[in-house]
């Protein structure tokens, strides 16, 4: 038996190692052991709020010699945490709450695993998802480690890399339900049998077929109800990250998976050439396509997150807020939590994604519930690199009792949307429609990897009312449209003791206008929604007054400037290679040169490449990061006078030339990749000589 324990003076809280006391022990297992939260102080007090104050985070520690990389958590009926790693090890993890005091210790289970990304528990086993097999493991005689490996089912690899296979979710017949990533070959390519394909697998290990069309599943879970839902990575047709509600016989997007759909257990019954890859709309294809399944809940890129991965339903009967039958899903690229209020509008799941929790300490990519109601996440960042600086990890949340100001739910009605709060709002100001934005946008369904943000379009806000107990609020809006994400901004409004929103935006997946009555009394409002003009929408604040004045050379100049008449005085070719790093960490120039730099994006991620002044490599990376839905409409280029140059942002095996003077200024110059998670590792640095 392999079993490590560790001082309670190593916990990590916050976001450095902590060494505590005698008293600071007490102080740890006050906020984070286990029995219910404490309850609140008096809220009545104003002022700026953050997350921490609702729910703090804290990391359990990882002893020496163990790399808790992890790709699969469940909790046991005994309140141990079960953990799969990357390198293939199983760990159980004893108090993980620290509940009593008691130090927590972690005992190998199991080792010699390929790769398993996902861990169940059922009837007495363990049941895990390698590369190529679905693992059950039992231990025979009490010890903590398993002594039999049985072989559930295995399916065919091609060898490349990004198959992964994730899960399994236990299903309410017993089935067990896994996916199969597809390979990358410059797109999603399905080299074997089923991958791009959700499967459900009986305990005796019969397989069978039931949803075509994934390309790159982190995670899935069961709502409320027990409908399963699956979350979709951003790619080559898929715009952004999203989940979706699966039922059998569903196809989800990617039509690489159907390469196999003519086979005999296919429930599906459609075929690669049957998908258009027009880049209209995904909405607008399945209204031509049956059979094509559209997202619950679309997360728009870089702002709710890059890397949807896990999904667990809050199941702890309130000892986690006041979310109960919501969903939490991890991000692992953005190192977050967001939170997701589904409803079903005519048959079909649609609702909407709210910020919730950030700063976890690395990627998270699994989730669980701990047995006191606290919310465990596992975290990874190797070869998927995060904005938690961290390599590996399990982070604690607790919710400390306190109720945070918070659209709880949103939800559609004919004209408009009701917004539902945690807390009475102050009527006042939630009355006045000034204080209410809403715009939809969607994004391509193409071959094309990922999509920008197409047809965004303000809907002007026409009338508002406030519920008499404060709870929520009635918007009619015009200019709403089916299929689309509504981005629902709030600004101004506090709770009626005057605590300011936590967060104050959400994105809802339109995908049904409900039946009813329209909202005819409330406050009309008076303003006439601000539409830019046309030329004020086509005019690039990079483009120059003078496109042939050298000094007003734009920061993306793409062609050869007219005057550069005997060509640029340098040609630098640069690259990038696996890990999110460029291929190059030095360039060199001197000082006034006319230079044409060209960008290979050789990865299977988007790149972009800025330069920028020295020592502001973290402030335009952290902007770039913040832009919100502008983010992806600008290539997460900020508008900054710290950046100087830069390209556009890349597509996989695309490249551009981009053309500019170095700065007159000898000195060494950042570039970076700004696309959300990648700056922290993918730098280097233009030297400009004298």
């Amino acid at each position: 038996m392999h079993v490590l324990s560790f001082d309670i003076d190593t916990i990590l809280t916050g976001d450095r190692r902590s060494r505590f006391g005698a008293c600071g022990l007490v102080l740890a297992l006050l906020l984070f052991g286990g029995g219910a939260p404490v309850q609140a102080q008096d809220e009545s007090a104003t002022g700026d709020v953050s997350e921490s104050d609702y729910y703090r985070l804290m990391s359990l520690p990882v002893p020496d010699g163990v790399t808790l990389e992890v790709g699969g958590m469940t909790r046991l009926p005994d309140g141990r945490l079960a953990v799969t790693t990357r390198r293939g090890e199983v760990w159980l993890i004893e108090n993980p709450t620290l509940e009593g005091g008691e130090e927590p210790s972690y005992t190998r289970f199991a080792q010699g695993l390929h790769e398993p990304l996902g861990l169940a528990y059922k009837d007495g086993a363990l049941i895990a998802n390698q590369r190529g097999e679905l693992t059950r493991m039992v231990d025979t005689n009490g010890d903590d480690v398993a002594d039999r490996y049985e072989n559930v089912t295995s399916w065919k690899l091609a060898g490349n890399y990004h198959e992964y296979s994730y899960g399994p979710e236990v299903l309410p017949n017993g089935d067990f339900f896994v996916t199969l990533n597809l390979a990358w070959l410059s797109s999603g390519r399905s080299l074997k049998p089923w991958s791009g394909w959700g499967l459900r697998v009986s305990p005796d290990g019969t397989v069978n077929p039931m949803v075509a069309g994934m390309r790159s599943p982190a995670g899935f879970g069961k709502n409320a109800k027990g409908d399963l839902f699956y979350s979709e990575n951003q790619g080559d047709w898929i715009g952004s990250g999203r989940i979706t509600h699966v039922e059998e016989g569903d196809f989800v997007g990617h039509p690489s998976s159907l390469k196999w759909a003519d086979r005999p257990s296919s429930p599906v019954d459609l075929a690669p050439e049957d998908i258009p890859d027009s880049g209209a709309p995904m909405h607008e294809v399945a209204e031509q396509v049956p059979g094509l399944k559209l997202p619950a809940v679309w997360f728009p890129h870089g702002v709710m997150g890059i890397s949807t991965s896990d999904i667990l339903v809050d199941s702890t009967g309130g000892a986690f807020g006041p979310f109960s039958g919501q969903l939490f899903v991890g991000d692992q690229g953005r190192s977050k939590v967001m939170r997701v209020a589904l409803e079903t509008v005519k048959g079909e799941y649609q609702g909407a994604v709210f910020p919730f929790r950030s700063g976890f300490h690395s990627g998270v990519l699994q989730l669980a519930w701990g047995d006191d109601g606290s919310l465990f996440a596992g975290m990874t960042n190797r070869g998927w690199p995060s904005t938690g600086s961290e390599p590996y990890g399990i982070d604690r949340l607790v919710w400390t009792g306190r109720v945070p100001f918070e659209m709880k739910a949103v939800e559609a009605r004919t004209d408009g949307f009701k917004i539902t709060f945690t807390r009475p709002v102050d009527r006042e100001t939630a009355a006045d429609p000034s204080n209410y934005e809403i715009s939809g946008f969607t994004y391509h369904y193409h071959s094309t990897y990922g999509s920008d943000v197409i047809n965004r379009q303000g809907a002007p806000i026409t009338r508002v009312k406030v519920a008499e107990d404060g709870r929520s609020v009635r918007i009619a809006a015009d200019s709403l449209r089916r299929g689309y994400i509504h981005e629902i901004q709030l600004q101004n409004l506090a709770s009626e003791s005057g605590v300011p929103l936590l967060h104050d935006v959400g994105y809802y997946t339109l995908n049904r206008i409900p039946e009813g009555e329209p909202l005819t009394t409330g406050v009309r409002a008076q303003q006439e929604a601000e539409t830019p003009s046309e030329e004020e929408t086509s005019a690039d604040e990079d483009a120059p007054s003078d496109a042939t004045a050298e000094k007003t050379l734009p920061k993306h100049q793409t062609t050869q400037p007219e005057h550069w008449t005997d060509g640029p005085d340098r040609t630098i070719t640069i690259g990038t290679k696996p890990g999110l790093q460029f291929n190059k960490t030095e360039l060199q120039v001197e000082a006034g040169e006319r230079v044409k730099l060209v960008f290979r994006n050789t990865d299977d991620l988007m790149h972009n490449l800025l330069i920028v002044q020295p020592g502001t490599v973290e402030p335009v990376a952290k902007t770039a990061m913040n832009m919100g839905v502008e983010g992806q409409e600008r290539g997460y280029v900020p508008r900054s006078e710290n950046v100087l140059y830069h390209t556009s942002l890349l597509e996989p095996e695309t490249n551009e030339a981009i053309y500019f003077r170095a700065p007159e200024e000898p000195g060494e110059y950042p570039y970076v990749c700004t696309f959300p998670g990648h700056w922290r590792t993918m730098q280097g640095i233009l030297r400009v000589g004298e």
